[in-house]
């Protein structure tokens, strides 16, 4: 027996998000029709309508198609409200029949939002490699485009690669608890919108793979799935770096990653697309004099595109604690969602109220160079005073012309501003760090008001 009634041949798959502009979206189906066995007719008619799966109401009325040569059939359903979760059904109508009730059935959709689509972009930190327990179930109205090619509600592992069809960014183990599932959770909170979040990052890669302009098969792999939801997405969640961490790939780190935003938002036709990023949390493993000072580069590359790129914002992550050596834990992965879903609700979508931003430093001025050497480092972002949890923590580094000057203590002397003691006068161009190693103190100074330790900077001069 063959199917009857109107059948959809292409249209969203059950699970998806459709990306919003101003507030709604529109959804395109086709297919054909096949009138019932033996049922006399003298016109046919395909409709369609949208209908929340909430409470049946109707979100848009059955809509008349364009009937098409061959029993064919096409219609794009236009100002379908953001939110959902929406079914789309089909019915054919026979003879102008009002009864639509009763009208030949038709293929239905399920299960489809109208939102936001985050892509998910970087290496393991992003493809989520967190291990052990862990409470963050999956929730209605987040939805993940999985590497199967297929729209599913989202649940970790994220990158998990079963039946993928995207073998550039299969993952050589199982991935596990991903920072994204809390990103989406808050933002639907907040928002009352629907979360997709498409997944295109890969464990270990460079920025070299992202970057078109060198390797770049991750950035056309991206692009390539990014058309495949619609080619318009509302931002790229970015944690990556750890692979740079390399006296040649750190020097260029920041040139290269602002070209590679621009390739972005060149092929994307979106000019001030947001990039959310992640400074680079520790590496527990053994490290050199060369190791940390590429892992100080990259972190202040990650600092510095977040204050001279438009539309590009940073979270700290040194501070969040680990499932192994350099992979963030699931407790450490809800902090950074949660602290990405904030800064997104800032800066993309304009709740000023939130408090997103670290502490980041602006200026490191000499004191008394003479006398008692002392620098002073003052902080903008900081929305209560800054606090010491570790005031006797290695976390400043001071050099000059000579090498090494000592720092013999620290302390916070404003609501905004640490002084460092130095142990003798520093001569020449002096330059001052914080927390630049690839495993440096885990007791960073925190912004009373939010708990987030300052973002980590390398090599910043200090001026008379």
């Amino acid at each position: 027996m063959h199917q009857v009634g109107t059948i959809i041949q292409q249209g969203p798959q059950p699970w998806a998000i459709i990306q919003q502009e101003n507030g709604v979206g529109s959804i395109t189906l086709t297919g054909v029709w096949v009138a019932p066995e033996g049922v006399p007719y003298k016109t046919a008619q395909v409709l369609a309508r949208v209908v929340s799966e909430e409470d049946a109401r109707e979100v848009v009325a059955w809509q008349p198609a364009v009937m098409l040569a061959e029993q064919g059939w096409e219609i794009t359903l236009h100002a379908i409200a953001q939110g959902g979760l929406y079914r789309i059904e089909t019915s054919l109508q026979l003879d102008d029949n009002p009864a639509l009730e009763w009208a030949t059935r038709g293929d239905m959709i399920h299960h489809i939002g109208v939102g936001d689509l985050w892509v998910i972009a970087g290496q393991s930190n992003a493809a989520g490699y967190g291990k052990g327990p862990f409470q963050d179930p999956p929730q209605l109205g987040i939805h993940l485009l999985r590497n199967n090619g297929q729209w599913d509600l989202a649940s970790h592992p994220f990158n998990e690669s079963t039946a993928s069809i995207h073998m550039e960014n299969r993952e050589g183990a199982n991935p596990g608890h991903s920072p994204f599932l809390a990103f989406g959770k808050l933002l639907q909170k907040e928002l009352r919108i629907p979360i997709g979040l498409v997944q295109t990052a890969l464990g270990g890669s460079p920025l070299k793979a992202w970057n078109p302009d060198e390797d770049g098969v991750l950035h056309r792999n991206m692009m390539n799935i990014i058309q495949s939801v619609g080619g318009k997405v509302r931002g790229i969640l970015w944690y990556q770096g750890c692979s740079d961490c390399s006296p040649a790939d750190s020097v260029t780190y920041l040139e290269r990653f602002e070209h590679t935003v621009q390739q972005w938002r060149r092929e994307l036709h979106d000019a001030s697309l947001p990039i959310l990023t992640v400074q680079l949390n520790r590496c527990t493993d053994a490290s050199s004099e060369d190791g940390d000072r590429s892992w100080g580069r990259v972190r202040e590359a990650q600092r510095q595109a977040a204050l001279n790129i438009p539309h590009v914002y940073v979270i700290p992550a040194l501070d969040c604690p680990l499932s192994d050596g350099i992979h963030n834990s699931p407790a450490g992965n809800m902090i950074i969602g949660e602290r990405m879903g904030k800064q997104a609700l800032t800066h993309v979508y304009e709740r000023a109220s939130l408090n997103s931003s670290a502490p980041c430093l602006t200026s490191a001025t000499f004191i008394d160079k003479q006398d008692k050497p002392r620098i002073r480092l003052q902080f903008e972002s900081v929305v209560g005073y800054l606090l010491a949890i570790g005031p006797v923590s290695q976390v400043f580094t001071v050099e000059d012309v000579n090498g090494l000057v000592h720092v013999s203590s620290w302390e916070i002397t404003a609501r905004n501003e640490i002084t460092l003691n130095l142990d003798r006068v520093a001569e020449g161009e002096t330059v001052v760090h914080a927390a630049y190693e690839m495993n440096p103190s885990s007791f960073l100074p925190l912004d009373s008001g939010t708990y987030m330790p300052i973002l980590a900077f390398y090599g910043q001069q200090v001026y008379e």
